[in-house]
């Protein structure tokens, strides 16, 4: 079982490079592109779009194939992606390729989260999910800063290489050390969506997305913020997405703790309330290095502090079509992450500051706690009763 959740955890840091890593280097890619740093932020929202567009679509085409083989093909396509994209000379050509790179994203979770499930011993499937899902933290701890590192030394374009090679070594892990598995049960199209005839999953998706969204919108355009607006140099960029990802990390943990003790409902919406105090002390503080950095961490660890609370809620309630309410998870944080991306960018093309996106992210969390706080008055029993259950 562990050489098998290895091996998937490194899928998992793959995609964990491919979707965070832009962020960090922005001003590369828009300096070797030639076009602004809003326009770059378009091939964040793309590789966002694109994971919206794969999950359900390979769910829906692949239900019926072996669980290993749909991993396999999943790798197959990052790794074009990726290779495209580290060739790329045109933002126009740079969306298409971020977008192929971003389809395979939410249905790997998906898919590896029931392999994970069935690899694992009677009452260790949460761990074992936890493991494969591993890489992602990792990669925000220690890919992204260096990641950032080597774009500023040598190239971004490097970057994409490394994540296509790596690409390559984990279609070869995932070949050799996942075993075979049949396909899930066939419920049919209309019973993978069957679940989302209830508010429950659509307030919960609501909340994913907007909450997480409102990170996007400060976290798409860091580097500029931390470098133009809080006067770090450049070359502390990388140190700085170490202490990022550390917090990421951390917050994980935190939120996973925090949801087993409480529930993962009034956890999500503790930790939304948090991000709002990130984020707004971020647009009126962020001149001040110290107290920048300090909301770096608070926001960043807010981030992670709701992922396992809220994948722990929809796969409760999508019941007969759990691989699509993995799967959805990701849709929603990405498509938070697109309109985040964008949103935050708007601010900046009209010539506001780079501490505006904060303001606009501010805006965004607060919607997701009017969900999360209309989903928690609802279902409170339903909430309470999956802590309880799960202890």
């Amino acid at each position: 079982m562990k050489k098998s959740l290895i091996a998937m955890a490194f899928g998992t840091f793959a995609l964990g490079m491919a979707e965070f890593v832009m962020m960090s280097i922005l001003p590369y890619v828009a300096r070797s592109i030639q076009c602004n740093i809003p326009q770059a932020g378009h091939l964040i929202s793309a590789y966002a779009i694109g994971v919206c567009a794969g999950a359900p679509a390979v769910v829906l085409i692949a239900r019926k194939r072996p669980l290993h083989l749909i991993l396999l093909a999943l790798i197959v396509i990052y790794i074009t992606g990726n290779a495209l994209m580290a060739f790329c000379s045109d933002l126009r050509l740079g969306v298409i390729f971020r977008f192929l790179s971003g389809l395979p994203h939410g249905a790997y979770f998906g898919v590896g989260s029931i392999v994970a499930d069935r690899l694992a011993p009677r009452g260790r499937s949460s761990s074992a999910i936890a493991v494969m899902c591993s890489g992602m933290t990792v990669a925000n701890l220690i890919g992204i800063p260096v990641g950032t590192w080597i774009s500023e030394v040598v190239s971004w374009r490097m970057i994409f290489l490394f994540n296509a090679l790596w690409g390559i070594a984990t279609f070869v892990l995932l070949y050799h050390m996942v075993p075979h598995m049949e396909p899930l049960p066939n419920t049919g199209i209309k019973g993978q969506f069957r679940f989302m005839k209830s508010a429950a999953p659509w307030l919960i998706i609501a909340t994913t997305t907007f909450g997480n969204g409102g990170i996007f919108c400060w976290y798409s355009y860091i580097s500029p913020l931390m470098n133009q607006v809080a006067g770090f140099a450049s070359s502390e960029i990388t140190m700085l997405m170490v202490l990022a990802g550390g917090s990421m990390c951390v917050g994980n943990i935190i939120g996973g703790k925090l949801s087993d003790r409480y529930s993962p409902g009034e956890t999500i919406l503790g930790v939304q309330l948090i991000m709002v105090f990130g984020l707004l002390t971020t647009f009126f503080q962020a001149s001040n290095p110290g107290i920048a950095v300090l909301m770096l961490c608070i926001c960043t660890a807010s981030l992670f502090g709701v992922s396992a609370p809220q994948q722990l809620l929809l796969l409760r309630f999508s019941k007969g079509g759990e691989m699509m309410g993995a799967a959805m998870v990701q849709v929603a944080f990405n498509l938070g992450n697109a309109l985040g991306a964008y949103s935050g960018g708007l601010p900046i093309t009209y010539g506001l500051g780079y501490n505006y996106p904060a303001l606009v992210g501010a805006c965004f969390v607060g919607i997701g706690v009017i969900c999360t706080a209309i989903f928690c008055k609802i279902y409170h029993k339903e909430n309470t009763g999956l802590n309880l259950g799960m202890q």
